[in-house]
């Protein structure tokens, strides 16, 4: 894992999976010379971050960080500041910030999740055990809080509205829905805290420190609050690959953790009614609250393979789709032009990730 900081980032047309031929124009082209430009920027500027003098912080803080990642969200702050002025030096310490938060988010979702691997290695907790993995995110929180801290009270405040709305997603997750609450309904909002809130802080974070136009704050705010809907509904689809070597995740980690995803949600609404769903959650419910060896094991992955073909796996993309379709709509009040069509063709790919 010493790889170089650039070698470790995924460029614009590469995540966007489009080619320089398609890319032709002049303007797009200085847009994704722009955005990959500023991701080296940004990678190089993460090590410096997580560059901790003592040795014990340094080597666990950077763990996830070396493991890779596509960074998403450092791509689409740099994606709305071309908006703007394009990469200030304000919007690579945004970006720094937003990466570092999502990377302690991490940390503390996997202790919670009990998940056994994180981008294809042990995840940190199975490494160096729960209480340090729990203050290793509280690290990289407090950090990402000092660089918010020298962009003003703006960016001061957009931090820490935005860490009170993960850890309420997390909360609420943990806690589960009311009796009187609408399954479905609580679930879309908990993505929305703990995946969208970030996502759409990054968008908007894009706009402020570039200086571009405020009328587009509440549109790109929108549009990422819903692409990260869309994107964790896309995960929750990845979480029933039997291609662990490819999604860096054992199949049926969030399940195995008892985290209800939507695939989940909907049969068991089926099971109400239908005795073959009735059947399946069945076996998965008892499958993941024992030890999952020799036979259990095998039953599992037999019933997350049939999960995956269900048609209640399918009605799940659907709603990714319908919710990427929701965020290129809010859109519309940006400018035509390379920026808006990537934003757009952003949306796009987080759906095709599994579809």
């Amino acid at each position: 894992m010493n790889d170089r900081p650039e070698t470790r980032i995924t460029s614009l047309s590469q995540h966007l999976g489009l080619t320089e031929r398609i890319f032709a124009s002049p303007a797009t082209k200085k847009l994704l010379h722009e955005v990959d430009a500023g991701l080296v920027r940004i990678e190089a500027g993460l090590e410096k971050q997580l560059a901790y003098t003592d040795s014990v912080a340094n080597s666990m803080s950077r763990y996830l960080l070396e493991a890779g990642g596509k960074r998403i969200r450092p791509m689409l702050l740099l994606l709305t500041a071309q908006l703007g002025e394009g990469t200030t030096p304000e919007v690579v310490l945004a970006a720094e910030a937003i990466e570092i938060t999502h990377l302690g988010s991490l940390y503390h979702d996997d202790v919670m999740d009990e998940s056994d691997k994180r981008r294809g290695v042990p995840s940190a907790h199975t490494v160096w055990g729960n209480s340090a993995a729990i203050l290793t995110g509280d690290l990289l929180f407090a950090r990402a809080s000092q660089i918010m801290a020298e962009l003003g009270e703006r960016a001061i405040q957009l931090q820490a509205s935005t860490f009170e709305r993960l850890v309420l997603g997390q909360l609420h997750e943990t806690v589960g829905p009311r009796e009187d609450e609408d399954i479905e309904a609580h679930y879309i909002q908990v993505l929305s805290d703990k995946t969208g809130s970030l996502i759409a802080a990054a968008a908007r974070t894009g706009v402020i420190f570039s200086h571009a136009d405020p009328a587009y704050e509440a549109a790109v705010v929108e549009y990422g609050e819903k692409v990260g809907i869309a994107f964790q509904l896309i995960d929750d689809v990845i979480d029933l690959s039997p291609a662990p070597e490819e999604t860096g995740k054992v199949p049926g980690t969030d399940l195995r953790a008892g985290v209800a995803t939507l695939p989940m949600i909907y049969l068991r609404r089926l099971a109400e009614t239908d005795p073959e769903a009735a059947a399946l959650v069945a076996r998965i419910e008892t499958d993941s609250e024992a030890e999952l060896t020799g036979a259990a094991a095998e039953d599992f992955t037999a019933a997350i393979a049939a999960l995956r073909e269900h048609e209640v796996t399918a009605r799940t993309l659907a709603a990714a789709h319908r919710w990427s379709e929701e965020a290129v709509a809010a859109l519309a009040p940006l400018p035509k032009g390379p920026v808006k069509d990537a934003l757009v063709r952003f949306a796009e790919t987080i759906v095709e990730r599994s579809s």
